[in-house]
Parts: C-alpha cells; structure tokens; sequence
C-alpha cells in the first residue's frame, strides 16, 4: 500500500480492512504496512478504537512473522536505549501481565545471574491486562529495590561490579507503549504486543542474551525469530510458570535456542541433572494467600508479595526448598543453553554455590543499599 500522502486515519482502515474481515478472508499485512500501524497507535495519530481493532484483529488472525517484525521494529523505534560497557547481559522476559497462580521467584534470578559472572537486567511495568497480576516491579518495590532508574541508571548498576542487575520500568524507557496501558484494559483480551514487548531490549550491550517464556503453542517459533530480529546474539524461550522464565521442576523438556547468533536448536533440560529431585511443579501461595487473591481482597496482593519475597531471599541466603531449587534450574539452564558451560550439572554447581557463599544475596542487598 501506497502511503504517501495519506492521513493516518485512512491509512489504518486500509490496514483494518485486510486483517479484520474474518477467519477466511483475512489478508495479511506486510512488514511495513505493521510497522506504519503501529507507529500509528504509539504516536496516538488514529482514535482508540482503530487502534485497539488493529491490535486484537490481528492476535485472531494469528500473526504472520512479517507482520511481527514489523509491529516490534514500530516498538524499538519508540524505545529509550542506553548503552553499557559490557561484553554480555542476559535479559529475564517475564511476562508484563504478571503471575496471579505461583509464587514468582524469577525477579531474584537477577542478582543470581550477577553473581555467576552474566550481568542481568528485566523490564516490565506496574500492571498491565489481562491478567493484572503481580510483577517484578511490585516485588522489587516492596522489597526496597529502585524501580524507577533511568535507563542510563540501570546500565550503571549493570556496570558495577558489586551489583551486576537491574530492574527497569516500561515507563521510562518507552513511554508511548506504556501510555496503551488503559486501552489494552478496554479490548480485554491479550493483544499481539504482548510477546513483542519483552523484546524492545532497552539497554544493550556488546552481547545481549534473551531468557523468555511462553504459553501457547507457536510462540516457541515465534519468539526466537522476533528475537533475532530484534538483535539479540542469542535466546533461550521455555514453556514456564504462568508463560515466565521459571521452569516446572518436576518434568524434562525441550527449550527452543539459538546461541550467540547461531542455528535454531532444541535443547533437552532435564531437572534431574541439575540436582533437583522433586515432584513439585511450581511454587504455590499458601491456602490463605491464593484465597485472597482469588476473592480480590484488598490484602491478598500484599500477602502474596510477602510470600513470595520471603521464598526468594531465603533461597538468596542458602536455604534449601523449593524456591532454592527453582532458582538454580531455572539460572543454570539459561547458563548451560547458551553455551557457557558443558553441562547442566556445571552450571547447577555454580549457581548453588553462589547462593550457598552469601554472594547472590550480596548482590541482592547492594542493589537496596
């Protein structure tokens, strides 16, 4: 489509007009007929109900891998980035909608990675639809971690030694995405910049390292190719907890992988060869706290916080259980996938050794400090 010297609001009926016309007759957009449309909706050129018709039709066509490209080239243009002065980084993608069925303990894989020699950073936001779950940013807040760095901020946490992580808000670093924040509440349903946003990659370094997960078959595939799309020297995509990096703890599977710009492959991960001997999934509130989060209480999101902070700074500390257990599968098979060590029970060693030796949790308290 010819768009010179047309108004944005045609220009995006066109686009409706192709992807939003039903299950048969559903055209698909080109690369850069989804980069226009999106770039339409961040720079707030076309009314909400264009933009939020565009976002929703296109998750029920089922998006095509240009149309991908083109809607997170849309995203990476509106992004604040910041450059830090290191050879690698690894990035924790866990899903801005947040977890509302298990305890998350992925926000202190962070300090973890830092301190088994891979700087790490996530990003993320308050609250986002559908599920308005609890996120990174409100236990790193509770727990008296900085969740309002600026992006130069964050690569200077990433860059001291005695920090190495960072937790960066969608806010900051991409304003004009977050400001959708109201209307992805009004479509309800998980719009198609859901994945893609994980992927805007706001601090680079020389290397930078993708840890993502999904839910719905497809995106195994989906993911890595917006990802080298996006630039990242390699990606590690599991089939996690609630679509999050954390893996189930009680089952082998396959992680879809490219490492440092290499081929697609399938990795096997087996919890057995990190150590971890257990039937439990996923780490589960207790009885009173998943009440209260089902019920909406007003304190069930404040005890879920407090659980799943407590689980996650006494494993820092080197306390056995199920949270200790999650975090050095789940650290150790992002280690072991792109390639920095031979096995997975190498990289289970260093990561247990590291919260076992204090310095995970040192990491930990110098980012409260």
């Amino acid at each position: 489509m010819n768009t010179i010297n047309t108004n944005p609001s045609t220009r995006m009926a066109a686009y409706l007009k192709k992807i939003a016309t039903g299950p048969h007759l559903s055209k698909d957009l080109t690369h850069d007929e989804a980069k226009d449309g999106m770039r339409l909706i961040l720079n707030k050129e076309v009314p909400d109900v264009q933009a939020g018709v565009f976002l929703v039709a296109l998750r029920m066509k089922r998006e095509t891998d240009d149309e991908n490209k083109g809607m997170l080239s849309a995203l990476r243009e509106a992004t604040r980035f910041e450059t830090v002065s290191l050879p690698e980084i690894a990035e924790i993608a866990d899903p801005y909608d947040g977890f509302k069925r298990h305890l998350p303990t992925s926000p202190f894989l962070l300090p973890l990675h830092a301190a088994c020699g891979m700087p790490a950073i996530s990003h993320g936001c308050e609250q986002v639809g559908p599920k308005w779950g609890v996120t990174h940013k409100q236990i790193f807040r509770a727990a008296g971690i900085a969740v309002d760095l600026t992006p130069k901020e964050a690569a200077e946490r990433l860059a001291n030694p005695k920090v190495g992580w960072a937790y960066l808000d969608q806010s900051v670093f991409c304003p004009a995405l977050h400001d959708l924040i109201e209307l992805r509440r009004l479509i309800v349903k998980r719009p198609a910049i859901a994945t893609l946003e994980k992927m805007c990659g706001p601090i680079r370094a020389q290397k930078n390292h993708l840890f993502i997960g999904y839910v719905h078959a497809g995106y195994d595939k989906q993911i890595p190719m917006a990802a080298r799309h996006a630039g990242y020297h390699s990606c590690v995509t599991v089939l996690g907890v609630e679509g999050g990096v954390l893996l189930p703890m009680h089952k082998a599977q396959s992680a879809s992988v490219y490492a440092n710009g290499g081929e697609d492959q399938s990795v096997f991960l087996n919890p057995s060869d990190a150590g971890i001997q257990t039937n439990l999934q996923y780490i589960v509130p207790s009885a009173d706290c998943k009440e209260a989060m089902k019920e909406g209480e007003p304190d069930g999101r404040d005890l879920f916080l407090k659980e799943a902070i407590h689980l996650g700074l006494e494993a820092l500390s080197g306390v056995r259980g199920a949270a200790y257990d999650s975090l050095v599968y789940s650290a150790s098979a992002f280690l072991y996938a792109i390639g920095k060590f031979p096995s997975l029970a190498d990289a289970a060693k260093l990561a247990s050794a590291q919260l076992d030796s204090g310095a995970a949790l040192e990491r930990f308290n110098q980012a409260s400090s």
